[in-house]
């Protein structure tokens, strides 16, 4: 759902109206009547299509809608409406963008490989290879064997991340299919609405925050939004609305006196009143834990001027004309975006002293900002030279393909591809001064990464700013970062602990797969004895013990395990403790260990890899817990508190696969829980909460309110928090319970 414009715009000079979305399409789900909807689309879709392509090339995009029609034929949508319908309306808004007649015939034809079999050597025949190629990328891989619907899903996502990283089309075509089918996804049952708006939310949002295209992004972000929170959509919407009268004779102050200003200064400029899209509103509400009117208040407006230089006029005028506030400028004009966005942004203290934030662009700036890729979209221009937009997405769609080179199993891939398409971004230097972009969170070993390969293998230290620093040093904006180097220098396991962008993990995990097997092998067989001598085990294994451990582990020799140990596969120490489960037993018993074994308890510290050790999610386990371990069969250590509900049930069901674990005295310095907090239903309520848990040095990973919930005057507010220890969740839990308006306070489980 969009939101309306707060305002309209005021005179702009010659400025056309820009939107990636096609202005025919309403966001209500109301379908057209079915005997005429096809016709309807076809012509106004040709209509479109007539603006910039040939009549050769509008007979074969007929000709497209014709096999795609004859494909279909009986086939409809959940709505009613023939099937037909849809790809011409994935067409209709990949003309918007203007993309190429493959392209849209790629769009009129995508889903009958997938849904009529047709195979992509007739699509080849009567199409040609690009768009067969185009087609085959958009298909999800419906007639392959898959051991899980998550090793599915991450298959597909591949596959069409691959296809993207050699035609960028695919991801255009494939956004434009995601926003039809979430513009009409009420037709769906509410457990399918809420599986296709998380993953749109997940996967196709970042994809179209990362590529620029900002209409869709907000767009899938708040069908997303809706799906998912319906009533925190609702409330906000209708808050929203009763608020928009209220705000108008702000809003017209403000817009008047800039625009005099500026024409005093003697620049021609649009401005635009800029409203927050209700999720933007929702985000900021549980980010910042602000009340609504706090989020409310800040008046947002967009200056579009016609050059360069205009851009730093405009803001000295602004400036002179409102109070800046202090640190609430950023300059992505000089330092754009991943995605190729470019403003100015500023924050000013505004007429009744509230807090007014502008934009300030030119038209090209704007256009981008609004249509990303596609405004230069890069097939356009061929032979052309490439935009700074354009050789910023070739190489991130080339560096998926790395990562593709580097990762032989789909769900790793996807992972890797998720990380990188976090939005927030810090700006780092290198000793030249050349601007590097990283993820919020980003080390120097990410930044040796980002550099090349071979420096990421080869890193042994790092200088930020010219001071010495390790490789794990978290780097902050602005950062001049060095990476010194050794030819003795290798990847070790440890790293994958700190690392955050894909091309690093995915890096490290290759070289640790591809590094000499016999120096796996010995490496891990090393680390086993370290960890049995441990345990006071006998180092000699005999053949059954042996036969039983290959068994039970899946591997297909003992050196197999050796070499997973040595790679970071596995964990030295639950390998261990499976060996010592197996030596406690006959060979007619379960091969399982018992906690009645006498085995020494497992110290962990909280930073294990995941891929060995797991803090259930059911207990969340903080630092001074009792603690139980579950050795699970696929050689996994899931840990639980003792007094766990799911581990009493699991233990019951398991006895002899619990062992018994300790947590080291130097454990990792945050560890997750979560509260649920009953108090008065009043103005601030929320703030004061946040600020006590602020004071007592904990951090706020989450708020949620259960959707629903009433309970008179009183609400229950849920929060996960990071805590040091026990010791530090009881002393917030005694400031918490002394802020005014709480009634209680618990820490959850289950």
């Amino acid at each position: 759902m969009h939101s309306t414009p707060a305002d309209v715009p005021s005179t702009s000079p010659s400025r056309k109206a820009n939107s990636a979305v096609p202005s025919n399409y309403s966001l209500s789900n109301e379908p057209a009547a079915p005997n005429t909807i096809g016709v309807a689309s076809v012509t106004h879709l040709t209509t479109r299509l007539a603006e910039y392509l040939t009549p050769a090339e509008l007979k074969k995009i007929k000709e497209a809608y014709r096999f795609s029609d004859e494909m279909h034929l009986g086939q409809v949508r959940k709505s009613g409406e023939p099937y037909i319908s849809h790809p011409i309306a994935v067409a209709e808004i990949c003309a918007e963008w203007k993309l190429d007649a493959q392209a849209i015939m790629a769009a009129l034809l995508h889903d009958v490989m997938e849904d009529q079999d047709v195979k992509k050597d007739e699509l080849i025949e009567r199409f040609g290879a690009p768009v067969a190629s185009l087609v085959d990328g958009l298909s999800k891989l419906d007639k392959i064997e898959f051991q899980s619907q998550v090793e599915q899903q991450a298959e597909n996502f591949r596959k069409m991340l691959l296809a993207m990283a050699r035609d960028v089309r695919v991801i255009l075509v494939k956004l434009a299919d995601r926003l039809h089918n979430m513009r009409t996804l009420d037709h769906m049952a509410p457990e399918k609405r809420q599986r296709i708006a998380r993953e749109t939310m997940e996967v196709y949002v970042p994809i179209a925050h990362r590529l620029g295209l900002n209409n869709i992004y907000r767009e899938l972000q708040e069908l997303s939004f809706a799906h998912l929170l319906p009533l925190r959509h609702r409330t906000i919407a209708k808050a929203v609305k009763a608020a928009r009268g209220n705000r108008r004779e702000v809003v017209s102050k403000i817009m008047e006196t800039v625009r005099q200003a500026l024409n005093d200064a003697g620049i021609e400029a649009g401005i635009y009143g800029r409203e927050k899209t209700l999720y933007g509103i929702y985000r900021k509400m549980r980010n910042k834990h602000l009340s609504f009117s706090q989020v409310l208040d800040v008046y947002g407006f967009r200056i579009v001027v016609e050059n360069f230089a205009n851009c730093y006029v405009a803001l000295g005028v602004l400036h002179a004309l409102f109070k800046p506030m202090p640190g609430k400028f950023k300059d992505y004009i000089a330092i754009p975006k991943l995605n190729g966005y470019q403003s100015l942004h500023t924050t000013l203290i505004g007429p009744y002293g509230t807090p007014v934030e502008f934009q300030i662009r030119t038209e090209e700036m704007h256009r981008v900002a609004e249509a990303g890729v596609a405004a230069h979209w890069l097939y356009k221009n061929e032979g052309s030279e490439l935009t700074d937009l354009q050789q910023r997405t070739h190489a991130w769609l080339q560096s998926l393909l790395d990562i593709q080179h580097q990762t032989g199993d789909s769900a790793e891939f996807l992972e890797h591809v998720k990380v990188d398409l976090f939005p927030d971004s810090v700006y780092v230097f290198t000793p030249k001064s050349t601007i590097i972009a990283l993820p919020r969170g980003a080390t120097a070993l990410d930044f040796a990464y980002t550099i090349h390969t071979d420096i990421g293998d080869h890193a042994v230290s790092a200088r930020i700013n010219h001071e010495p620093a390790a490789l794990k040093t978290e780097l902050r904006n602005g950062d001049i970062v060095g990476i010194d180097v050794s030819d003795d220098a290798r990847p070790t396991p440890n790293w994958l602990n700190f690392v955050r962008t894909g091309r690093a993990r995915s890096a490290i995990r290759h070289h640790l797969r591809s590094i000499n097997r016999d120096e796996a092998v010995e490496l891990g067989e090393m680390l086993l004895v370290q960890a049995m001598t441990s345990l006071e085990l006998h180092l000699d294994l005999t053949a059954t013990v042996r036969e039983r451990l290959v068994n039970d582990t899946g591997a297909k020799s003992i050196e197999d395990i050796y070499a997973d140990i040595g790679t970071g596969r596995r964990l030295a120490t639950l390998v261990a403790r499976h060996i010592q489960g197996l030596m406690d037993v006959s060979p007619t018993k379960v091969s399982t260990p018992t906690i009645e074994s006498k085995i020494k308890p497992m110290i962990i510290s909280g930073d294990e890899p995941a891929s060995s050790v797991q803090l259930a999610s059911c207990c969340t386990p903080i630092p001074g817990d009792l603690l139980a371990g579950h050795l699970r069969r696929d050689q996994t250590l899931s840990v639980h508190t003792s007094d766990c509900e799911a581990a009493r049930r699991l233990r019951s069901k398991e006895p002899g696969r619990w062992i018994e674990v300790l947590w080291n005295e130097e454990h990792a310095s945050r560890s997750n829980c979560r509260i649920r907090i009953l108090m008065q239903d009043e103005k601030g309520a929320l703030a004061r909460l946040a600020a006590e848990i602020n004071e007592s040095d904990a951090n706020i990973v989450l708020v949620g309110m259960d959707e629903g919930h009433s309970a008179g005057p009183l609400t229950e507010l849920r929060f996960t928090i990071q805590v040091n220890d026990r010791v530090h969740l009881a002393r917030l839990m005694r400031n918490v319970r002394r802020v005014k308006g709480v009634e209680r306070i618990v820490r959850e489980r289950g």
